[in-house]
């Protein structure tokens, strides 16, 4: 029975901690703690959180760079050890090789799983061309806005076909109009592709723009307080934003974080 149940999720995470050992003092630090949660196939889920309450710890437990200290993950039922090729993680820069053009780019992640062929060079161009960079394959990262480098980092994400992508604040390093923008390409492009995605950020707003459901965490240790349902009809633009029902979801999830914070008595200048 408990099979039968878990093959209805994508991803999924049992009494899951990770601690890790302060290089200054010596002290083991819980990051997270009792993490359970179930993410449905093709869903779109954001995580929230306090400065410092772990949220990039987990996306990088999840993509297999950090191991747990108890507990497992399961992506498609099987056990996360360690990296592999169903994950593909998009940064908060896009970490573009300078002396590779875009196609040059795309391609480098199935490059280097020795993956090149001509299907893939149709799929990278035709990613090219879903991001927005459809003649501007030939062009090199020093030729591109901040923008487009990221659509870059998107496309080679897509292209190495994962089960599940990670997204660890990929629009903070950009001007606030062109991160408006980007959101909504963002969703376009999940609409398109309807890969299952797991998107940290700090912006309440955005997380209720893209998200199916916003996961909540607490402040050290990271754990999940409150998972959040956003039931703001599909398919969404920047509009809807300035809605009431936008905004009533904002202010539900910004007091969940303000509470917990006041309660542990959390300092939001911790990193």
């Amino acid at each position: 029975m408990e099979n039968a149940q878990l093959e209805k999720f994508k991803l999924s995470t049992r009494f899951l901690d990770v601690t890790y050992v302060n290089n200054k003092t010596g002290a083991e630090v819980m990051a997270l703690q009792n993490i359970n949660l179930n993410i449905k196939d093709g869903e779109f889920i954001c995580i929230v959180g306090p400065s410092g309450c772990g949220k990039t710890t987990f996306l990088n437990t999840v993509v297999g760079l950090l191991k747990p200290s108890k507990g497992e993950i399961l992506l498609d039922q099987q056990k996360i050890d360690g990296p592999g090729k169903d994950r593909a993680m998009v940064f908060q820069n896009p970490s573009l090789l300078p002396w590779r053009t875009v196609m040059e780019n795309v391609l480098y992640g199935v490059e280097l799983l020795k993956q090149i062929t001509a299907e893939k060079k149709k799929e990278a161009k035709e990613f090219i061309e879903m991001v927005g960079l459809k003649g501007y394959e030939n062009h090199y990262p020093h030729e591109l806005s901040g923008g487009m480098q990221q659509r870059v980092n998107l496309a080679r994400a897509l292209t190495v076909n994962p089960s599940l992508i990670l997204l660890d604040e990929p629009f903070s390093a950009l001007d606030a109009q062109t991160r408006e923008f980007m959101q909504g390409e963002l969703l376009r492009i999940w609409d398109e592709t309807k890969k299952t995605s797991l998107f940290i950020t700090h912006q309440i707003d955005e997380a209720v723009f893209l998200a199916d459901r916003v996961f909540v965490f607490g402040a050290r240790p990271g754990r999940v307080v409150k998972v959040v349902d956003v039931d703001i009809p599909r398919p969404r633009d920047l509009h809807v934003k300035r809605s009431p029902e936008f905004l009533e979801f904002v202010d539900h999830i910004w007091s969940i974080i303000e509470q917990e914070s006041s309660k542990q008595g959390f300092d939001n200048k911790e990193k």
